[in-house]
């Protein structure tokens, strides 16, 4: 039986404000942390991926993450709440907090 898919959470570029987070490949750079390079390419882990969604750019985020890599998942959420960035679930409801992320998901 395949495994379930753990949620994503999605990191829009939009700050609470409703200003649009600067610098404009900031998704980028906070994604190359997992990413690996080969034949002159990047290739963005499945676990952190840069996006463009509802005309802003976003970070998703499986929330496997939290297991495999936890100390890089706690540095995003604090990177995504030190901006004041919009974390929601990736059906677009938000999270209650974006510490919420951070909960044991059974």
């Amino acid at each position: 039986m395949p495994k379930p898919k753990k949620p994503k959470i999605i990191i829009e570029g939009v700050t609470l404000e409703g200003k649009t987070f600067r610098p404009s490949d900031w998704a980028e750079r906070v994604c190359g942390s997992l990413s690996t390079f080969k034949n002159r390419r990047i290739y963005y882990s499945p676990l952190l991926k840069p996006s463009f969604i509802r005309g802003h750019r976003c970070v998703v985020v499986d929330l496997g993450i939290k297991e495999i890599h936890p100390e890089l998942f706690e540095h995003i959420m604090d990177f995504a709440n030190a901006n004041k960035l919009s974390v929601c679930h990736e059906d677009g409801s938000p999270l209650e907090s974006n510490h919420e992320a951070n909960k044991d998901e059974k």
